[in-house]
C-alpha cells in the first residue's frame, strides 16, 4: 500500500511539476518555485565568495566582464523576443575572475557568473580569446536559462522524499530546497565550470551556449576549439558511462553538427531581437 501511495504521489509531482527549456523544447522536472531557488542560490553564492579570491588583473578581468556581458545581454534579448519576459527580472548579474587553477567557471541562477583564472590560462590570448571565453560564459549562462540548477535541485529534492514525509516535504520545501541547491551544484570541491549536471544538460547548454555566442556577435565555431584544448589538458580516465559528463570526444561531435545550423539561424542577428 505504501509503496502504490508513493508511487501515485510521485506520479502527480512529475505531471503537474514540468516546464520546458525554452531553446529547445525538453520538458524537465521543475518543484521548486523561482522564488525559493533564488534565495538559496544567492545564500551559497555569497557564502562562495567570502572565500574566493578575486583577480588583481584588471586587464584580464575586463576582458571576462565584457565578454559576460555581452553574453548576458544576449540571454536577456532572447528571453524578451521569446516572450519569456516574466524572467528577466530574476537575473541580477555579477561578473567575475577569481583566483583559482582549476578550469572552470559557473554561473548561478540569478545571473552570478565566475570565470576561473585557470580557464583563462587554459584559452590563452591567441585571436580567438573572447570567442572560446565566450564559449564557456554561454554554455554557463545556458544552465542558467535553461534552469538546470531548479532541474537538478528538484531531481535531488524527489529522491530524498520518504513516502511517509513526502506530503510534509511538499507543503514547505525552504530547508529541504537549500540542502538540494548545495548538493545540486556540487559546492566546494566540485563547484564549477564542470558541475555535476546529467549528460543531457550538459549537451543542452553546449547548444544554447553557441546560439548565445552567435547571439553576442562571437564565432560559434569557437566551443570546438576550446574543448580541444580541455580535452588536451584533461588527465580523466572515466569512461563516458560512468561520468555525469559527455565526453570531450562527444561534446565536439555534437558541436560540429549544431554549429553550422546555429550559425544559420541566428548569425547576424547581434543587436537586433
Amino acid at each position: 500500500m505504501k509503496k502504490n501511495i508513493w508511487l501515485s504521489l510521485t506520479a502527480v509531482i512529475l505531471c503537474t511539476a514540468c516546464s520546458t527549456v525554452g531553446l529547445t523544447g525538453r520538458k524537465q522536472l521543475n518543484m521548486i518555485s523561482e522564488a525559493e531557488i533564488l534565495s538559496a542560490s544567492q545564500t551559497e553564492y555569497q557564502s562562495y565568495m567570502k572565500s574566493a579570491k578575486l583577480s588583481t588583473d584588471a586587464q584580464a578581468t575586463a576582458v571576462v566582464k565584457n565578454v559576460a556581458q555581452r553574453i548576458a545581454s544576449a540571454a536577456m534579448n532572447y528571453l524578451r523576443a521569446s516572450g519569456q519576459e516574466a524572467d528577466i527580472a530574476n537575473y541580477a548579474w555579477e561578473f567575475s575572475l577569481v583566483e583559482d587553477n582549476e578550469r572552470n567557471a559557473f554561473c548561478m541562477p540569478g545571473g552570478k557568473v565566475v570565470v576561473y583564472t585557470g580557464m583563462l590560462n587554459l584559452i590563452g590570448n591567441g585571436t580567438g580569446r573572447d570567442d572560446e571565453l565566450a564559449a564557456v560564459i554561454g554554455h554557463e549562462v545556458g544552465h542558467a536559462i535553461a534552469k538546470h540548477g531548479n532541474e537538478r535541485a528538484s531531481q535531488q529534492l524527489l529522491a530524498n522524499m520518504g513516502s511517509t514525509v513526502l506530503g510534509a516535504v511538499v507543503a514547505n520545501k525552504s530547508e529541504a530546497t537549500q540542502q538540494a541547491v548545495a548538493i545540486a551544484y556540487g559546492l566546494g570541491a566540485q563547484y564549477g565550470a564542470l558541475l555535476p549536471f546529467s549528460r543531457k544538460q550538459e549537451l543542452e547548454a553546449d547548444y544554447i551556449g553557441i546560439v548565445l555566442a552567435t547571439l553576442a556577435g562571437y564565432d560559434a565555431s569557437a566551443a570546438v576549439t576550446l574543448w580541444q584544448k580541455m580535452e588536451a589538458a584533461s588527465t580523466s580516465t572515466t569512461a563516458e558511462f560512468m561520468s555525469t559528463h559527455p565526453s570531450s570526444t562527444t561534446r565536439i561531435s555534437q558541436l560540429q553538427k549544431d554549429i553550422p545550423k546555429v550559425k544559420a539561424t541566428y548569425k547576424g542577428t547581434y543587436g537586433k531581437l
